[in-house]
């Protein structure tokens, strides 16, 4: 099945200072604990991306391959909590590399920073590993507004065109 063009988002950690992330009241970053927050986090990236813009996969299937991912840590995950509910408001799962996998915001929680937060999190957290640049693929035809965060955040691009599943 053909998929819709992807573009590479690069982020350079050298040139620029980045913002420290400022989250809206009741939200707080928390630590990834596999075991307390896998099946949480594949859920909340199912229904962030139930409309397009990522895959939704069965978490059995999901876990078992990105655990076992030589690229894997779970110091590369990044939870935000909102605390009010319980829940969890956004997830991003990294690899040791300093490529963003996968980010999602719960639909319930959109449109109030939190993806930005998330990312100035993650681009603080590689930078202080010393790498030089944070990447990302996006579909092109993602309407989540993931592209036009990227943008802002000032992430050049690359349109890598198009791919087929599998």
């Amino acid at each position: 099945m053909p998929l819709n063009g992807v573009i590479r988002f690069r982020y350079d950690l050298t040139s620029r200072e980045t913002p420290s992330p400022e989250l809206p009241e009741g939200f707080a970053f928390i630590p990834f604990n596999g075991e307390a927050h896998a099946r949480e986090a594949r859920t909340l990236l199912n229904l962030a991306f139930a409309n397009g813009g990522g895959e939704v996969e069965d978490f059995d299937d999901w876990w078992a391959c990105i655990s076992d991912d030589s690229e894997f840590d779970a110091e590369c995950c990044f939870v935000l909590f909102h605390q009010e509910t319980g829940k969890m408001a956004a997830f991003a799962h990294c690899w040791s590399s300093g490529f963003v996998k996968d980010i999602g915001v719960h639909p319930n929680f959109r449109r109030i920073g939190l993806a930005r937060a998330m990312m100035f999190r993650i681009f603080a957290e590689f930078r202080s590993q010393g790498f030089p640049r944070v990447e990302l693929k996006a579909r092109a035809d993602n309407q989540t507004g993931a592209l036009e965060l990227y943008r802002w955040l000032g992430m050049s691009e690359e349109r890598l065109g198009t791919r087929s599943a599998g």
